[in-house]
């Protein structure tokens, strides 16, 4: 492509184009076909090369050929878009695409992931932290593949939750949008410890046996299904630390673990027998018999006839008392806060069995 120089120079100087000179008595440029066909023929070749077909009323044409192209090779664009409120994305838009949802819920959705915009890269981040429901929703039959292990074809939308929550998407161009990476890849409900009553950003929930909308979460309520530890909700008493179908319809409820101790599963070892996944177990106190002086000048003496008797720290024996009784009364004043030789306070009689322990907010990942 050039200036017409191969064309006779009918009002061109040098092959450029001037403006007609009435004083100079010197007229204006006259466009050559040849020229102006070529011209026209360059952009064409640009528009149908990105696989569109021309249309003389779209005068936007060549830019959304160039931006497709571009794609196919660098799928990112340097593009950053800031919103506030529910919008429908452009391709133009496709970048870094930071959203505030603090004003209220917000739906962000992704354009149609097809062949006329191809291979495209976004980046979704959440700067608020409202707690507002934050959506990105793919369009009509378009799917966003994550979570394939429970459904093959991904799901139609995925939720932001918590300030600097993101994920990197990528469309195919065949309706499709594939994560390639986000902030949090946490495996989906798993539950741990967390260190702050805050809720950190990622997709975290509080691990507390709360009721969702299935339809507002369908990642979660397929793990559900796919758990072995679902039940009804009539049948969810010693099943607190499962999943159940709560209505049977439209809900379903997550594990409750606030105030538990969390047991390792046995799995066929044979040392904490027939649980099952999620089942909670009574405390219990293992058998055993305290002794209690009844006279005044009682003796503990050594011997070990009587099993399960005190110990004597000094001797290093097991001891059997003399003019004792058994203390079958609980609690008893005798022993709470006692010591039991160099081991330390030995702590007081309550409505439960406990180790010592420390208490940190239970959390479960929700996407």
């Amino acid at each position: 492509m050039d200036y017409p120089k191969s064309v006779p120079s009918v009002g061109l100087v040098n092959g450029r184009f001037v403006d007609e000179n009435p004083v100079a008595g010197s007229p204006g440029s006259l466009i050559p076909a040849v020229w102006g066909n070529a011209v026209t023929q360059e952009i064409l070749s640009v528009v149908t090369g990105a696989g569109m077909a021309p249309v003389e009323a779209d005068t936007g044409q060549l830019l959304k050929a160039i931006q497709a192209i571009i794609g196919v090779s660098s799928p990112m664009r340097s593009v950053v878009t800031r919103l506030a409120a529910s919008k429908l994305l452009a391709p133009e838009e496709l970048g870094l695409v930071l959203i505030d949802a603090s004003p209220g819920s917000t739906t962000i959705a992704l354009p149609p992931a097809n062949a006329a915009m191809g291979i495209r890269d976004v980046i979704l981040r959440r700067v608020d932290n409202s707690g507002n429901r934050l959506v990105i929703q793919a369009a009509g039959t378009d799917r966003i593949r994550f979570h394939t292990h429970l459904s093959a074809v991904g799901y139609p939308f995925l939720v932001l939750m918590g300030s600097g929550d993101w994920w990197h998407l990528r469309s195919d161009g065949a309706g499709s949008w594939w994560p390639v990476g986000r902030f949090d890849n946490t495996p989906l409900g798993r539950p741990f410890f967390e260190t702050t009553l805050q809720m950190n950003p990622g997709g975290y929930g509080a691990l507390n046996g709360n009721v969702l909308v299935r339809s507002e979460w369908p990642w979660l309520w397929d793990h559900a299904q796919s758990s072995g530890a679902l039940t009804t909700e009539a049948a969810r008493g010693g099943k607190e630390g499962g999943w159940t179908s709560a209505d049977g319809a439209l809900n379903f409820r997550i594990p409750e673990a606030r105030g538990e101790f969390l047991r390792v599963l046995d799995e066929s070892r044979g040392v904490d027998v027939a649980r099952a996944l999620g089942s909670s177990q009574i405390h219990t106190l293992q058998k055993h018999n305290h002794f209690l002086p009844t006279t005044a000048g009682s003796s503990i003496s050594p011997a070990s006839s009587i099993p399960d008797g005190m110990w004597d720290v000094a001797h290093d024996v097991n001891c059997a008392p003399t003019n004792t009784t058994v203390a079958t009364t609980y609690p008893n004043p005798a022993f709470d806060g006692g010591v039991e030789g160099s081991i330390g306070t030995m702590g007081t009689f309550s409505a439960e069995t406990r180790p010592r322990n420390i208490a940190y907010p239970g959390r479960i990942k929700l996407i």
